[in-house]
């Protein structure tokens, strides 16, 4: 069973996952932080001075906490952006090099060349008989 569970955490995906997790935590605390510290005040002041983290409803003895889940909102929505541009780049750079990759293969050996061109004048002798 060992010997399973070590083939499984070696294979490329299960690594590349666990960096992805680590990468994306740090990054939460950094989107985070940008929606708390520039983003919220910003609307704030546009919304006429509303401090989000703070801004509640009360009902009887209950303190919904709606600042919060406006700020959880706008931060999920800064990262799920931030991720689009991420993806978009890397499938930008992702697609060059395909591209670059096909060209390459599109050119010729000059002894694939020649090949061919003895090929094409067997065949045509063939076909000329």
């Amino acid at each position: 069973m060992f010997k399973e569970f070590k083939k499984f955490i070696a294979r490329g995906n299960v690594l590349d996952l666990a960096v992805g997790v680590i990468v994306g935590g740090a990054f939460s605390s950094i989107v985070t932080s940008l929606v708390n510290n520039i983003f919220t005040p910003i609307i704030g002041l546009i919304l006429g001075g509303i401090d989000f983290s703070s801004l509640s409803l009360t009902f009887r003895d209950t303190k919904i906490m709606c600042g919060a889940f406006i700020q959880s909102v706008i931060d999920f929505l800064i990262v799920a952006f931030c991720l689009f541009i991420v993806v978009k780049f890397v499938n930008k750079i992702t697609s060059k090099k395909e591209q670059k990759k096909k060209e390459e293969v599109k050119v010729k050996s000059a002894e694939l060349t020649t090949l061919e061109e003895i090929r094409d004048l067997i065949k045509n002798d063939l076909q000329n008989k």
